[in-house]
């Protein structure tokens, strides 16, 4: 128990990087000598100091001259494997072999192919003991926007949306009409902080000229992804504001314009969901939430290429409209915000 206990902490300090550590997995470490923690760190952001590096610094300032005895025989949780490559850091399983520590507790093996065993493996070449599998499946969730894109090539999709209560999507006409209530949208702004991308259709573009920022939650904006095949949205849309990068996925040209990217793509009417998949991948781009319009979401959906679905029902009916995407899928959990609720699905065949 007490090894879940640990790893269990080691999780929640992963959870602090969301948002800031992709294309980077989400790690937590947790320092333990004598049923006692006694330094641990997570990965803050991208390009900076691992969590090893942050538990082991933690350790020094916390108890000074007596740090290398401490760290000395220590048990270390960690969520995934130590690397064992030079990236934009040091191998963090190195600086536990420098420090000596005793056994090495990991949850997940790393899948990247630059670690995938090789930091357990040399940890155990120096001595240390290793186990692995702890909380395995609770690790891997909340890293499976990372494992998605290591083992399938694409990122970790999220399609979004809201419906009425009798299951319409948006009005006949081109007037913005809201379904879901204030909290909602608050909620959404916060899902926008923790993915690297956001992606609509040039309707909804059309429509309601979104921001599609992440104004009322803090943290950082989404990159602006938009399906604009013959480049039919005006330049006065909000989207081609400062406050993110924007794609516009076309099949007209390839260019950048300040903080607009073109990206050309031939017969967009053919596998366009496996085709704006890959291309994202290629962009390094780990997880993307899908907010409309209802075409762009049935095309995902139809295809399988989705992972998670959150769906608001609001409380108001109406009379006619464009009906909400029908979907398939195991529902995790049933939430009430304020006056919707909030239902979210997984793929039955990516879980």
């Amino acid at each position: 128990m007490s090894d879940e206990l640990y790893m269990r902490r080691a999780m929640e300090l992963a959870t602090k990087g969301q948002g800031a550590v992709s294309p980077n997995p989400l790690v937590g470490c947790v320092i333990v000598k004598d049923g006692l923690i006694i330094g641990e760190g997570y990965h803050k952001k991208y390009g900076e100091a691992h969590a090893e590096v942050n538990a082991i610094n933690h350790v020094f300032s916390q108890h000074g001259a007596n740090a290398p005895a401490l760290l000395q025989d220590a048990t270390a949780y960690v969520t995934l494997e130590p690397c064992a490559h030079f990236g934009k850091t040091p191998p963090c399983a190195d600086l536990l072999i420098k420090h000596a520590l005793g056994k090495v507790i990991v949850a997940n093996t790393d899948p990247f192919p630059d670690v995938n065993g090789k930091g357990i493996s040399k940890l155990k070449d120096a001595g240390i003991q290793v186990q692995t599998g702890v909380l395995d499946k609770e690790c891997k969730w909340i890293n499976r926007r990372f494992f998605t894109r290591i083992e399938q090539q694409r990122p970790y999709i999220i399609l979004k949306w809201a419906r009425t209560a009798n299951g319409y999507f948006s009005p006949k006409n081109a007037v913005q009409q809201w379904i879901s209530g204030p909290l909602s949208k608050k909620l959404v702004h916060q899902w926008r902080t923790e993915e690297d991308a956001i992606l609509v259709g040039k309707r909804t573009v059309i429509a309601d000229d979104p921001q599609l920022s992440a104004r009322e939650w803090p943290g950082k904006n989404p990159i602006r992804i938009v399906i604009d095949k013959n480049l039919e949205i005006p330049v006065t849309a909000k989207i081609f504001n400062d406050l993110a990068k924007t794609v516009i996925f076309n099949e007209k040209k390839t260019t950048v314009e300040g903080n607009i990217h073109y990206i050309q793509m031939e017969d967009m009417h053919f596998y366009l969901p496996q085709k704006i998949a890959f291309q994202l991948y290629l962009m390094d781009i780990q997880s993307i939430i899908i907010e409309g319009g209802a075409h762009i979401l049935e095309q995902f959906i139809s295809s399988g290429l989705w992972d998670e679905a959150r769906v608001f029902t609001g409380t108001d009916s109406w009379k006619t409209g464009t009906l909400s995407p029908q979907i398939n899928g195991n529902i995790t959990s049933l939430t009430t915000i304020d006056k919707d609720q909030l239902t979210i699905y997984t793929n039955t065949f990516t879980t």
